[in-house]
């Protein structure tokens, strides 16, 4: 037998604990000899449970309650019961869809907050691997936008005796080429807090052959010999 709309509601607010102690009483009563009741406490229980801690406070609007009692002393004596019984009904079922709104609500907000920081948190990191044409990669520029850092490392490309590399990065919103730095034997780290997160990006980076420990007028001293363009790493 289907429990009748009432007693759902009734059901539901056992479950959020939103009944007076003498309601509550007689439902917990019944609930022990009508299976159908239990189940639907139950069900509500099952379904509310995980949201429980997550449902903000919601109170209902300011003028419903002076509303409500203004119907109920301009009620004539001979029908005051049953208007009375049907205002309670309509504010308990008020009373629940409200919470059960909100309940889900707070979830949504809760779940769009928790997927926001973890998209923010997410490491936006880039690789470029710079090589001439089609040869063997060269060297590998790395990119951590978030902490603003490059890291460059030899792969294969070893300078010309009495020279050094040079890296740079070339973008039309820099200007002319703005140097990274020579690029040594071993891993190097370099800090890109004077660029936008944007330009460096998109920008393209490159390796000029100079004269030791780099160019002397701070532009590159010829064509480059490595070029290649950061492209996003998943994390």
């Amino acid at each position: 037998m289907t429990i009748s709309p009432d007693d759902d509601f009734a059901a539901a607010e056992y479950a959020l604990g939103t009944l007076d102690a003498g309601e509550r009483a007689t439902l917990a009563a019944r609930r022990l000899r009508e299976p159908e009741l239990d189940d639907a406490i139950r069900g509500w229980e099952t379904r509310l449970a995980p949201l429980a801690e997550a449902a903000p406070e919601i109170a209902p609007p300011r003028d419903l309650l002076p509303a409500i009692e203004a119907r109920i002393r301009g009620a004539s004596s001979a029908a005051q019961g049953s208007v009375v019984v049907a205002l309670e009904r309509s504010i308990r079922r008020w009373r629940v869809m409200a919470i059960a709104a909100s309940v889900l609500a707070g979830v949504l907000a809760i779940g769009f907050v928790a997927r926001e920081a973890t998209r923010q948190s997410a490491p936006r990191e880039y690789v470029a691997i710079l090589q001439k044409d089609a040869a063997s990669p060269a060297i590998e520029v790395t990119v951590n936008l978030d902490k603003q850092e490059l890291t460059v490392r030899p792969v294969a490309a070893q300078a010309p005796p009495g020279k050094s590399y040079e890296l740079w990065i070339i973008d039309a919103k820099l200007g002319a080429p703005r140097s990274l730095g020579v690029i040594g034997d071993t891993p190097r780290g370099a800090s890109l807090s004077a660029y936008d997160p944007a330009v460096v990006a998109g920008a393209t980076y490159a390796v000029t052959v100079e004269p030791p420990g780099g160019s002397p007028d701070g532009k590159p001293s010829g064509t480059p010999v490595f070029v290649g363009k950061l492209i996003p790493v998943s994390p």
